[in-house]
């Protein structure tokens, strides 16, 4: 199963597939610098591939080596991670250590990370088991179309021959057949019956995630199931019953195995805001925070956590945990918990020249975003390339003059840049818009020299 998720994409989605070269290459494409942390995360996923060549007995050994990572909000460190998990198709999550407290308080407990991570895996699995029924699935939804559209006879007739009546019958279904493939038969009317899961508030998110596994999977199980009864076309019917059929075919021991198998081996939990949970000294309401600090340590270091799937080991989830750690510092967190997380890299601020990378290099810039929205109102915009020095120059000034949110300013500056033109735009019907250093300094050089208004506004 893991070599059917892992291989989804044919060109580079799996592990085997990608050196850690490949790797950064691939990463480079959407994230500007950061050379040190792309290697990192690199070295670690090709180290899973290697894990796997193993034989059974040392593979059990090699445990991951989880990453740090170290800088400024707005640099790159959530994206790496979650382009890496799509590079390689691995279950992925992103949770932020601020959200969790220490058992015993009210909040969430860190083992439903775990559980979250699951869940994606199962996703994963059964998009993959899915495609793999659908051609059954469309064969069954034609014969239930054709059941609907042209019901099996009852004869009353004792002297009716049965044989010349079920021969007569096939004909009308074959001749139906074609109909419906063909699609003369997408717009006729049939009656559905369609089963919807009613689903009872038992009480709050927060309550339902304190419940035991087993009492939750009771509740699913007595849940009543409501039917109702619809006329649709035949073109709806096709997608209901699609749906339906998938479903039957789908094996949820057998997903729910795989997705299991693939969470312990290839997931990946990104825990974003690690030195938030660092106590400050003196504050007696800090005490939660050294206390996530200790249920994560078990969760890290490697242990059996109970899903609604069945149990999961953690021993082999890759953690990359981020922080930007300007108040506390990363030897600050508890020991034991420093030497879950051995990998640190070190994410440097963002440059004018790293504005400036950002806001052409990757495949899907922001200029390029925008061109494109305006392209849908028929205007044409091009950024010339002082107009792009110009926007670098303006972001890193602010970030400099004011909070430091790295290339997150690129979004607040260019909205403020392009604000009048978005609104305009469809009363302009067509036309071409030319943005250079000039249209640029006009709209910001007022809200950015004005460190008041630029804290306020970019």
């Amino acid at each position: 199963m893991l070599e059917l998720i892992t291989g989804q994409n044919e060109k580079s989605d799996s592990p085997k597939q990608l050196t850690p070269r490949e790797i950064v290459e691939a990463l480079d494409r959407h994230i500007v610098g950061q050379a040190d942390a792309k290697r990192a995360v690199a070295i670690a996923i090709r180290n899973r591939w290697r894990r796997q060549q193993l034989p059974e007995e040392m593979r059990q050994e090699v445990a991951p080596k989880n990453i740090l990572m170290i800088g400024p909000t707005g640099v790159g460190k959530t994206e790496i991670a979650r382009r890496l998990a799509k590079l390689t198709g691995a279950p992925f999550i992103k949770v932020e250590a601020t959200k969790y407290t220490e058992v015993g308080y009210y909040g969430r407990d860190v083992e439903s990370m775990v559980r979250e991570l699951v869940e994606n895996a199962i996703g994963l699995v059964r998009e993959s088991e899915r495609k793999s029924v659908e051609a059954d699935a469309r064969l069954r939804v034609e014969e239930r179309l054709l059941d609907l559209l042209c019901p099996q006879p009852i004869s009353y007739d004792e002297d009716e021959d049965e044989n010349e009546s079920a021969q007569q019958y096939e004909r009308t279904r074959v001749k139906m057949r074609a109909m419906l493939v063909s699609g003369e038969l997408d717009q006729r009317r049939v009656e559905l019956t369609i089963e919807q899961k009613a689903t009872p508030v038992l009480m709050g998110q927060m309550g339902m995630e304190h419940m035991e596994v087993e009492i939750q999977t009771m509740f699913e199980k007595i849940i009543p199931k409501n039917t109702s009864r619809r006329d649709l076309t035949v073109t709806e019917a096709r997608e209901v019953l699609f749906e339906q059929e998938c479903e039957a075919l789908l094996d949820p021991e057998k997903i729910n195995v795989a997705a299991i198998d693939l969470a312990e081996n290839l997931g990946i939990i990104f825990i974003d805001e690690l030195d938030k949970v660092v106590a400050s000294e003196g504050k007696s309401a800090d005490v939660s925070r050294q206390g996530v600090q200790r249920d994560l340590l078990p969760i890290i270091e490697g242990t059996t956590i109970q899903t609604r799937y069945g149990y999961i080991k953690t021993d082999h989830i890759l953690f990359v945990a981020a922080g930007a750690f300007h108040k506390a510092k990363p030897s600050e967190l508890m020991p034991e918990l420093q030497g879950r997380l051995p990998i640190r890299v070190e994410l440097a601020d963002l440059t004018k020249d790293d504005f400036i990378r950002i806001l052409t290099e990757p495949k899907s810039s922001l200029t390029k975003q925008y061109m494109a929205l305006m392209g849908t109102e028929s205007i044409t915009i091009n950024f010339s390339d002082d107009a792009v020095e110009a926007l670098a120059s303006y972001a890193f000034q602010v970030n400099q003059s004011t909070q430091n949110i790295g290339a997150r300013r690129l979004y607040t500056i260019m909205e403020r840049l392009l604000e009048e033109l978005s609104f305009e735009a469809p009363d302009m019907k067509i036309g071409k818009v030319d943005i250079n250093a000039a249209y640029v300094r006009d709209r910001l050089d007022d809200v950015a020299e004005d460190e008041d208004l630029s804290k306020f506004i970019l």
